[in-house]
């Protein structure tokens, strides 16, 4: 075995937090449509809405949050956003208890913790990027990527258990309780952060708001990584409905046979996020950029041919397994080169432009893709995603890494 690497105590807070959210976060994973269906009996249109409304105007909520985290300490942001979100989960199981739970107050809480969600993960990328030197990043990213990775092999079996025994709002309660250790977690960081300072007009501006996109778009090689990014997960996501109902309905699987054929390839996730750091110091971060994101295309098409029963099942665990181990090599990689190419003095407006534009993809995608599959059938739609994922490396950088510029050069010695 080799020695792992310390990052020191604070980053050892900070993982713990992320730890205990993550866990959280796969043992509630899909619990509000699930609550939807099984508690408020809604259609397949309200559950859709559910998934494409709550992204999409939580991304629009979460546009003037970039500027807003930019110029203020990130653990207490991260720790307002931790107790947002504990705040709007908890209320579920509360009006569950009171009868009064309605499809509305699921909307508001799906867009209130999509909101926090950006919120949080820029403040944390831009404390990340002053926590950690610019050498342990990949280290850091990679550690964090495998986490939720076996968060997401361990939590949702358990949670479906959960369900079973204890009824459909018990992993709603125990993914809000997972953001409040989340925040005291954070809380035990200790340590001083400076205040930013704040360069410009002391309020918030419009200019502001596009620093993020800015900053993306002008970059030779984080524009191209960006629009591939928002394509890819868009056309990965649009997919996951269409099959719980493809699986679920049309071949016949029952829930656990569902869940394990999506639960055991993510092993794949925790594979690909340890290799991440020995294959870039061999080969560079260009090409394991370039290798992985070309390998994450080449997989769902073959979503479409699953049929029913063991045969079926084998193919889902191998072709998501083949995605997600390309998804865990490809995403600690991504991460490290975004902040090493962005300056301290915007990390937030850009992480929270990327966050924001990925939602709305997701959210955009997703819509299409249910009519899509409405007019053609699930299979279909399943099998367009996966043709124009194949078309997605063309988006990629082809020429090696951007040099950085001179403000990104003496941040990374500061």
């Amino acid at each position: 075995m080799t020695r792992r690497r310390g990052l020191g105590r604070q980053f050892g807070w900070l993982w713990a937090a992320f730890a205990v959210s993550s866990y959280g976060t796969g043992f509630g994973f899909g619990a509000l449509p699930l609550i939807a269906v099984l508690v408020l009996h809604s259609g397949p249109a309200q559950v859709a809405a559910l998934a494409a409304a709550g992204r999409a105007v939580g991304a629009l909520v979460a546009v003037p949050l970039g500027p807003w985290v930019e110029f203020r300490r990130k653990r207490p942001v991260m720790v307002a956003m931790d107790l947002t979100r504990f705040a709007a989960l908890l209320s579920i199981p509360a009006a569950f208890a009171l009868g009064r739970l309605g499809f509305a107050q699921l909307l508001l809480v799906s867009v209130a913790t999509a909101a926090a969600d950006i919120a949080f993960k820029a403040a944390s990328g831009a404390y990340l990027k002053a926590l950690v030197p610019p050498q342990d990043l990949l280290i850091a990213n990679s550690r964090f990527e495998s986490t939720t990775w076996t968060a997401t092999v361990v939590g949702p079996p358990l949670g479906g258990a959960a369900i079973g025994v204890f009824g459909p709002v018990t992993t709603v309660l125990a993914d809000a309780v997972s953001y409040l250790l989340s925040a005291l977690g954070i809380r035990a960081i200790g340590g001083t952060e400076p205040r930013p300072a704040r360069t410009g007009a002391p309020r918030l501006r419009a200019g502001d708001l596009l620093t993020g996109w800015r900053h993306i778009l002008t970059h030779p090689t984080l524009r191209p990584l960006f629009f591939n990014s928002i394509v890819v997960n868009g056309l990965i996501m649009a997919t996951e409905p269409l099959l719980a109902v493809l699986l679920l309905g049309r071949l016949g699987f029952t829930p656990w046979q569902y869940g394990l054929a999506f639960a055991a390839p993510c092993v794949g996730g925790l594979i690909g996020s340890r290799l991440a750091r020995p294959l870039v110091a061999r080969f560079g971060q260009h090409k394991v950029l370039l290798t992985a994101g070309a390998l994450r295309a080449c997989w769902s098409v073959g979503l479409a041919f699953v049929g029913p029963g063991v045969p079926g099942i084998v193919l889902i665990i191998a072709v998501q397994l083949g995605l997600v181990t390309s998804c865990g090599l490809f995403a600690p990689v991504l991460a490290t080169y975004r902040l090493d190419h962005t300056g301290p003095d915007r990390v937030a407006r850009t992480l929270s432009a990327w966050s924001v534009s990925s939602s709305a993809a997701i959210a955009a995608l997703t819509a299409v893709w249910g009519l899509l599959a409405t007019l053609t059938g699930p299979r279909i739609a399943i099998a367009a995603a996966g043709v124009l994922l194949l078309a997605t490396p063309l988006l990629l950088p082809r020429h090696e890494n951007a040099p950085r510029t001179a403000r990104e050069q003496a941040a990374s010695l500061t």
